[in-house]
């Protein structure tokens, strides 16, 4: 594990995973989940990129960004969907960003006659957790891959495979995208449910560094859809996200803090989608 942050976090979601099978085993969950409608599929739009809009009411770099009480969390997502984003991001994770799975219930509840999906975003360690997402109405999760090693990162991403929920593979240097590189290589069945991110956000000091998103796109497996993660805050940094060969932008605390997050995120794409010419990356299928 890389960072105190990253193995705090590892070590809080363990427990939460292992309280949340004591409460519900995992033969009880997938009965469950035998019951329900197919997961909602993230569509990429073709006009060359989307968003990924982020619900985040705390984050551990910049504070409270809004009061858990006083969040209207379906109005929230409803006004990502009105925007155009492509899917939306959900926070789970409840001891330094205030989410919780109540959070992702809601925010999926509200989107399915939207068609666009919800993305559980935590530090998931272990597979159950994945199901958990599923059976509250997710139609992918994220998965850090910095975080834990191979044999305990691909139960993740196949049990979301197998539950037909996308799976955004989160890296930060070139260790992670060599890493990433073999992943969606080994599951070529499974590549449009692949994604694959850079995070800008060194998840030891907490803090963004510039221009690391250019620095790596590149180097991204060809065949996926590519994400930049973190510090894209105006329609200037998603054209210039489009630019370096970015298919999509996770944006959380710009929409999360901003006066109106519905203006914010059609600007994002309209910057972005005028830079990509209206048309996805060459190569993308």
């Amino acid at each position: 594990m890389s960072g105190d942050f990253l193995a705090a976090m590892a070590a809080s979601s363990a427990g939460r995973a292992e309280r949340a099978q004591k409460l519900r085993p995992a033969s009880v969950l997938l009965d469950f989940l035998a019951l329900l409608p197919p997961p909602v599929a993230l569509r990429s739009s073709d006009a060359g990129f989307d968003l990924i809009a982020e619900l985040k009411l705390r984050s551990p770099a910049q504070g409270q960004l809004k009061a858990a009480g006083s969040e209207d969390i379906a109005k929230r997502v409803l006004s990502y969907a009105d925007a155009g984003a492509a899917a939306v991001s959900v926070l789970t994770e409840p001891s330094r960003f205030d989410g919780s799975m109540g959070h992702l219930e809601r925010a999926a509840r509200a989107l399915v006659e939207t068609g666009i999906p919800a993305m559980r975003k935590d530090f998931l360690v272990h597979p159950y957790q994945v199901l958990e997402a599923r059976a509250a109405g997710a139609g992918g999760v994220l998965v850090i891959l910095r975080m834990l090693p191979r044999d305990l990162l691909e139960p993740l991403i196949d049990t979301a495979i197998e539950h037909g929920l996308f799976v955004l593979l989160e890296a930060f240097d070139e260790v992670d995208i060599a890493l990433a590189h073999e992943l969606v290589a080994a599951r070529p069945a499974a590549r449009s449910l692949l994604l694959v991110g850079v995070n800008c956000r060194d998840l030891v000091t907490l803090q963004v560094m510039p221009g690391h998103l250019e620095k790596h796109a590149a180097s991204l497996p060809e065949g996926v859809l590519r994400v930049a993660e973190s510090g894209v805050l105006t329609p200037d940094d998603a054209a210039r996200m489009a630019e370096a060969g970015y298919d999509m932008a996770l944006v959380g605390s710009a929409l999360m803090s901003g006066s109106d997050p519905g203006a914010l995120a059609r600007g994002m794409l309209e910057a972005a989608r005028t830079v990509r010419g209206g048309k996805p990356r060459q190569g993308l299928r």
